[in-house]
């Protein structure tokens, strides 16, 4: 099963942009959905976006979408999620997770998915 690490975070003013990636290792992202989710402090984990291998479809939340954008580079097994327009709330710990199946289906459930890197930081602040 694939192995799964977020790089990308930082320290960010509201309205600006970064790039966060989800690399893979053991196995060819080709044969999963990848879902980004996020945690804030004291919140639960919760979906930010998902891309489906089947078709490329992707899927946002209200909450992001307009603003961040998911993609895949299947050459380098890189699943990148471009933030842009950043609020403060925003901020939390984001996270990658693997879907063994080709589409997204329910994505907005931590649950349906695994292989959960150690996240990257997302700081929106003035």
């Amino acid at each position: 099963q694939a192995q799964l690490a977020e790089s990308g975070g930082g320290l960010v003013q509201p309205g600006g942009s970064l790039r966060l990636s989800c690399a893979a290792s053991g196995d060819t992202l080709e044969s999963y959905a990848i879902g980004w989710f996020r945690q804030a402090p004291g919140k639960e984990r919760s979906a930010v976006s998902c891309i489906s291998s089947s078709d490329g479809s992707t899927y946002y939340v209200d909450s992001v979408k307009g603003r961040f954008t998911i993609s895949r580079d299947s050459n380098k097994n890189v699943v990148y999620l471009e933030l842009n327009s950043l609020k403060p709330e925003d901020t939390a710990v984001y996270y990658c997770g693997a879907r063994p199946r080709p589409d997204c289906g329910s994505y907005t459930y931590p649950l349906f998915f695994a292989s959960w890197g150690q996240g990257t930081q997302v700081t929106v602040s003035s």
